[in-house]
Formats: C-alpha cells, structure tokens, sequence
C-alpha cells in the first residue's frame, strides 16, 4: 500500500467524507466519494447492515477498480422487533424524509412503555471487489425513544434518541461528543486497528 492510498467511499455523503477522512488520514488512505467515479448505487437487497454494506463495498469496488468502504447504519426498536432497521431511511415510504419517519415512528409507539432501541452501524472495507474477505466491523448505540422530539443537532432520528448517561438527546449533543460515542464512532474504534495492522507495513 502506498502513501495516499486511494480508498472508495460508498456513499456520497460529504460530511460523512469528512469525518472518515480525518480519522483515516494517520494511515496514509485518501478517502474519495463514490461520486467521483460516477459509481451507481448498489441496490440494498441484504437482510441485514452487514450484508448492505459488503454490497455497497463491493459495488463501489467494482465500478470504481479501488479499494472501497461503506457503512449501513439504522435504528432498531425493541418493542417494533428491531424496525426501522435496514429500512430506518425510507421507514414512511419510498418518499420517505425525517419528518415523516419520526412521525410513524412516534404514532407505531403511541401508548408503549417499552422505548428501549440503539443504532446500528456496519462498516465494511474490501480490497478489491471480489474480496473474499472483508474486513467487518459493527458498533451498537444503545439509547431510547423520547415522546416528542429534542434538540437541533444532527439528523435521521437523533431529535428522538436519548441517552441517559448524558441526559440528552442525540440531537442534543455537540458535534465531537457525538463523534465519540456515537454507533459509527464504535464502529470505526475497530476498523481503525484493524486496517492498521493491514497496511501500515505496507505504507
């Protein structure tokens, strides 16, 4: 592996870019949107945020020749049977924004008591598109659902995430708190050594 690496983000997220890049850059990886390279998004057919994220990985890949990471993330509800789940983003419909599905989210738990819930994040890194041994890793936030929304931060279903060891909602947290104990923050602490061991020898 090279200084500067090039590393395939599969997704076209900029803040997201940002963020991974920052903490990616000690390894000598330049992470690059799939946008850059015109990648068609992957159709999510797993069942699960890890299958989502291979596939997203491996699409990147592919169209792409690089190196590629992605990451499915969603919310599961305790008392929903672990929905929105992979569907968190589109939880009110194929038309689906934040509104709508904090909305169904707060009428689905109208009247129960049980708001136990947590973020899930799967990150997965393959080398090549036919990877046959990706590099997974997966962080779980654990929090629960507010009755009506909080805070101004953030997006998704933050305003009605709460975590009671900080009081808050997720919304309610600044940016870099956010950044350290979120389900994507968890998730990276693993990636992190985990790519390291890989290719600093190789830098």
């Amino acid at each position: 592996m090279t200084p500067n690496h090039i590393v395939v983000l599969a997704s076209g997220n900029r803040g997201k870019l940002q963020e991974l890049n920052d903490l990616l850059g000690g390894l000598g990886i330049e992470l690059r949107s799939q946008a850059d390279y015109q990648v068609v998004e992957a159709d999510e057919t797993g069942l699960s945020f890890i299958e989502n994220a291979i596939l997203k990985a491996r699409n990147a890949a592919r169209q792409s020749g690089c190196a590629a990471l992605a990451d499915d993330s969603g919310l599961c509800i305790d008392a929903l049977g672990g929905a929105p789940g992979i569907y968190s983003a589109r939880y009110a419909g194929a038309h689906a924004n934040d509104a709508s599905n904090n909305a169904k989210l707060l009428a689905e738990l109208s009247g129960n008591t049980n708001r136990g819930a947590h973020f899930h994040c799967a990150l997965a890194f393959v080398r090549h598109a036919d990877d046959p041994a990706p590099i997974v890793c997966e962080g779980l936030w654990q929090g629960a659902i507010l009755a009506q929304a909080r805070g101004e931060n953030g997006f998704g279903y933050d305003p009605l995430f709460y975590i009671a060891e900080h009081a808050k909602s997720s919304a309610e947290l600044s940016k870099s708190e956010k950044n350290k104990i979120s389900h994507r923050a968890l998730a990276l602490q693993q990636l992190l050594p985990r790519l390291q061991a890989e290719y600093m020898a190789k830098i």
